[in-house]
């Protein structure tokens, strides 16, 4: 399924407009990997273990948003918009992806 950012797809007509959809990913970072990332925020550098975790959020939260746009009828989906949320518990770290569009039908 064709996914954008933009509100129009270049070369291709919009013919129906199948409404709001949305994905939503929460994943927990593991105590083991919050240590990991601690030290790589001390010595500097990139966190792994946070960047795959994201990446697996987002891809959740994108495969939903596409299950969502299938369910309506629609073949692509417009105007993504993408938010990245850390959520600090008691328990540890988890990590929130929520991404939504506009599912519609393009000819």
């Amino acid at each position: 399924m064709l996914m954008t950012t933009t509100n129009v797809l270049e070369g291709r007509r919009i013919a129906a407009y199948k409404g709001i959809v949305t994905g939503e990913a929460i994943i927990g970072a593991n105590v083991f990997r919050d240590f990991l990332a601690g030290v790589r925020d001390i010595i500097g550098g990139r966190s792994g273990a946070y960047e795959n975790a994201l990446r697996e959020a987002r891809e959740a939260a994108y495969e939903e948003m596409q299950n969502d746009a299938e369910r309506l009828g629609a073949n692509a989906i417009v105007a993504v918009d993408i938010d990245y949320e850390n959520i600090t518990t008691g328990k540890g770290t988890m990590l929130m992806v929520s991404v939504s569009g506009t599912a519609v039908v393009i000819e």
